[in-house]
């Protein structure tokens, strides 16, 4: 099964148009921002991490252990996690692949902000039809999952090492195994590391206090708290390319805490997978207990592989807590926008959509701003035992 990865049409943040705020007002697109933290791990430092690994893996394929428990571990669905592959390999190809993807999982954690979390990198066969000729012992070829949606060229590997040009647009008649991360697992540590870090920096993403008691601020309605509920979400895409790796989902909903200081919260979508297919996750996306405004801001990302979490976490904080509150909504869609560096806006698509002034009692279908997606919504109340 080839890697799922949703295709996101890229525009120039110039290109936003201008986005309906109601009441006859409108907010034009943020305008460009001033140098920022880097909130992508380098293109270079993870793409360089994930060629090495594939050019050693090419190279230990010469090996028929490994050769053959990669295609035992690549033969259902889903990804084989590589270091644990290795490992169990033996011989001298063995543990030399076994020792690089080791520092390489150490490495594209440290690129992207998060600690030590184990197996990282996976590989996968690049497309089911290439299992006959696997089987039948043609000499496999590893590539890196390209990041880039519109590449016309993907580089690969054979046993010796050396790099071949394959063409993206048809399916290889050689077969391929593609090398990518497992955003999932970092998506998971990223999300708790966005909320330590905006509760930190008194953006209080978790609206519990640092004994895990709910916030002061936080104000809950009698037996229980009003919510929106996420009911189905489609995200648009026209192409799901052999060659793409997975991606994971979240959202960052923005608004006004009770304490009138702007808050974050970090919301995961690890569900939201494939392109023009509707999901039903019924799923709590805003805890109104929580703000002091009856409208939120809304804005849909990804993560390829390269995002930095921590470098995302401090450069949002930065530009929202130059805001405060004049006694209304404010749009904060804009400022977090504002946040991200320009590499955001082209090839690779980790801002999808956004949805400005989400209330309470929002319900039924909201297009996105980007007219990139939609979800449906409807209130929620969530009562207490």
């Amino acid at each position: 099964m080839s890697l799922p990865r949703l295709r996101r049409a890229t525009a120039a943040l110039a290109a936003l148009p201008l986005l309906a705020l109601g009441a006859g007002q409108a907010v034009a697109a943020p305008a460009p921002a001033a140098p920022a933290p880097a909130t992508r791990a380098s293109t270079s430092q993870v793409a360089a991490i994930e060629d090495g690994i594939a050019r050693t893996l090419a190279a230990s394929l010469t090996d028929s252990a490994v050769r053959e428990r990669l295609r035992s571990a690549t033969a259902g669905a889903g990804a084989a996690e590589l270091a644990p592959l290795a490992a169990a390999a033996p011989g001298q190809a063995g543990r030399g692949l076994a020792t690089a993807t080791e520092r390489a999982d150490h490495a594209v954690a440290a690129a992207k902000g998060l600690g030590d979390l184990g197996p990282l990198l996976r590989v996968q066969l690049a497309d089911p039809s290439m299992r006959a000729a696997l089987d039948a012992g043609a000499a496999p070829l590893v590539a890196v999952a390209a990041a880039d949606d519109h590449a016309r060229t993907l580089r690969a590997y054979d046993t010796a090492g050396r790099a071949r040009a394959l063409d993206t647009g048809s399916l290889p008649g050689q077969p391929v195994y593609l090398v990518d991360i497992d955003t999932g697992k970092t998506l998971a540590a990223g999300i708790a590391l966005l909320q330590r870090e905006f509760a930190a920096r008194g953006l209080d993403a978790t609206g519990l206090d640092a004994k895990g008691a709910q916030a002061p601020g936080a104000v809950q309605a009698a037996g229980g708290w009003w919510a929106t509920k996420i009911s189905g979400i489609e995200v648009a895409d026209d192409e799901e390319p052999w060659f793409k790796g997975a991606a994971e989902m979240f959202s960052l909903v923005t608004g006004f805490g009770q304490d009138g200081k702007v808050r974050v919260d970090s919301v995961a979508m690890p569900y939201l997978q494939y392109d023009g297919t509707v999901y039903y996750p019924n799923q709590i996306l805003v805890n109104w207990s929580n703000y002091k405004y009856n409208l939120a801001d809304v804005v849909l990302m990804e993560d390829d592989g390269d995002t930095n979490y921590l470098a995302l976490a401090q450069a949002v904080a930065a530009v929202l807590l130059t805001i405060a509150d004049q006694g209304a909504y404010i749009p904060l869609v804009n400022a977090v926008l504002a946040a991200l560096p320009s590499s955001w806006w082209t090839d690779d698509p980790d801002y999808v959509e956004s949805w400005y002034t989400l209330a309470r009692g929002s319900s039924g279908r909201l297009n996105g701003a980007r007219g990139n997606g939609w979800m449906t919504v409807e209130p929620y109340f969530v009562q207490q035992f």
